[in-house]
């Protein structure tokens, strides 16, 4: 586990991100261009809901992503969360009405990362 992980872990802090497409660097352009992403941090102690730490479409997704992988962050692919997340603004608070999606998704990280997921 690298220092960065535990780090988050043991301020009670979690982050994932939200893909709009499975991109690899063999993917064309136009699929690149049109990627949206957005990035969550839920730290327990500052926030009632996950918050918006980054999100962009095209280049800046790219970048957004690049980062997360190089940080061990979890990523989900998922086109409808990844759009309607990357709509906030940056620092707000996930709405209610999308908890429930971000609860799923988040379960099924834990889940994969347990070694119990169907992926």
């Amino acid at each position: 586990m690298s220092k960065y992980k535990s780090q988050r872990q043991k301020n009670g802090e979690a982050g994932f991100v939200f893909s709009a497409e499975d991109i690899n660097k063999n993917a064309d352009k136009e699929k690149k261009s049109s990627l949206k992403v957005a990035a969550l941090k839920y730290d327990k102690l500052k926030n009632n809901a996950p918050c918006v730490v980054a999100a962009g479409s095209g280049h800046i997704a790219q970048k957004i992503l690049q980062v997360a992988m190089e940080n061990g962050v979890a990523i989900y692919h998922d086109d409808s969360a990844a759009t309607m997340l990357a709509k906030l603004e940056l620092g707000q608070e996930i709405p209610p009405e999308l908890y429930q999606i971000v609860v799923n998704i988040y379960i099924s990280l834990l889940d994969l990362a347990e070694g119990k997921g169907k992926y």
